[in-house]
This record gives structure tokens, sequence and C-alpha cells, in this order.
């Protein structure tokens, strides 16, 4: 297997295959990411209905994916706090005095899968997908899981990577894996 494009997202910089891509002052995540969006020119208008995981698994996903068919493209994700960013928004929802019902646009993400889906749909892709949810990035559990999809023919490629966010503190690190 070999690695063919790398892009890594923290400290408001988009770095792509060892090169800052894009790089902007502001440190507050939402503000990156919108300004990441428009600069990379993304036509995506449910980007903006995500919560913040799928937001930076989708960036860091488009800038190796782009606009190429990945029809047959497996998806491997893990991170540390699973969804629990969304999750708390979700219970200030349901904790609320101004809201008697919890927002069901915010509990859509109360999953960390919900990016895998959100990045599948947009470049529809029909093959396997998995999210672990490990205390460290595992490159070599996530690589091995890999190999086992590519030699069972399930993929051509598979979309491998670290997508941590909690609050403000946020880290991509996804790669594209091939035979």
């Amino acid at each position: 297997m070999k690695k063919t494009d790398i892009c890594s997202i923290n400290n408001s910089k988009i770095i792509l295959n060892n090169e800052i891509f894009f790089e902007t002052p502001t440190e507050n995540f939402l503000d990156f990411a919108k300004e990441a969006y428009k600069t990379l020119e993304i036509n995506y208008p449910k980007f903006h209905k995500m919560d913040n995981l799928s937001k930076l698994a989708f960036l860091a996903s488009e800038m190796i994916l782009k606009n190429e068919d990945h029809s047959t493209t497996a998806i491997v994700f893990a991170n540390r706090s699973s969804s629990l960013d969304t999750d708390f928004k979700y219970q200030e929802s349901i904790n609320s005095q101004e809201n008697y019902f919890p927002s069901p646009a915010v509990f859509v993400y109360t999953l960390p899968n919900i990016c895998v889906g959100e990045i599948s749909i947009r470049h529809k892709m029909q093959t396997e997908n998995a999210f672990f949810v490990l205390d460290e990035l595992d490159e070599q559990l996530l690589n091995n899981y890999s190999e086992q999809i590519l030699q069972s023919g399930k993929a051509e490629k598979v979309l491998c990577g670290w997508v941590e966010l909690y609050q403000e503190s946020y880290n991509a690190f996804v790669y594209l894996l091939t035979n």
C-alpha cells in the first residue's frame, strides 16, 4: 500500500502534501472553516448545516478527493472524542428553557460516523466505511484495516485518518491509500 496524498488541518492551517495550502489568523474553528470553504471554492450547501466535526473531516477530505470519481473509495477514520462536542451542544438544547424540544438539527450529528456519511454522500461512495474511537492515532490499525478492505476487492482506494475536534481544539490528519 502507498499513500498518494496527505492533508493535515490544525492551528488554522491546511497543509496538503507538506505544503501550506491555506492559512488564516483566526483561532475560532467555525470562522476558519467558513474561510477555508470559501477559499477552496466548494459548492456544497449542506456544509453550512454540518456540525464542526463533520466540517473538519469534510474539508480534509475535499483536499484529497477533489472532484474525481471516488465511488469505489472506502473511508476509515478515528478520533478520541467521538461526537462529544456536538453531544454537549445537543444537551444544552435540551436544558435550554427557551426551547421546549431539543434540536433535531443538532441530534443528527450525535454520532461520529455521520461525518463519514457526509463525505460518502458528497462523493457518491458506495463502499466500506468505519469510524473508530481510540485514545490516540493508531496509524497501523487504520492501515491494517484498510489493507483488508483493499485485499477483499471491496474498494480500490481507502481514505484514512484522524479527525479530532473538541471545543476549539481540532486536528485532522487524512491520507489516501492505494495498492
